[in-house]
């Protein structure tokens, strides 16, 4: 499952549906087929989005049996993709759409 995000300030943005759960989760909303973040409530979220990904950045590194653990076939280390990562995108549609007071919605 994908879930797409609109906005009529910003392009479309598309994630897989565990990373967009996540990031509904982190700004409050139930995670579902269909939603809306209203301009009023873009503010809230950025704070929200900030902080979690301030506090995933103050957590310890993986431990060393753990990256052995993240290795593919051929034996090279997976590389993690960060909150910040994850959360930049989005973070900078809340930001466009509350530039222009333009609500966020997400369908599935």
């Amino acid at each position: 499952m994908l879930y797409k995000f609109k906005s009529k300030a910003a392009a479309d943005l598309i994630m897989l549906e565990p990373q967009g759960r996540q990031i509904l989760e982190i700004i409050g909303k139930t995670p579902g087929s269909n939603g809306i973040v209203t301009a009023a409530q873009i503010p809230g979220a950025i704070s929200a989005l900030e902080a979690a990904v301030a506090a995933s950045e103050a957590q310890p590194p993986a431990q060393e049996g753990k990256e052995a653990e993240d290795e593919d076939d051929q034996g090279n280390r997976a590389e993690s993709v960060k909150l910040r990562q994850r959360a930049a995108p989005f973070i900078d549609m809340l930001r466009k759409s509350a530039a222009e007071q333009a609500d966020v919605v997400w369908g599935v």
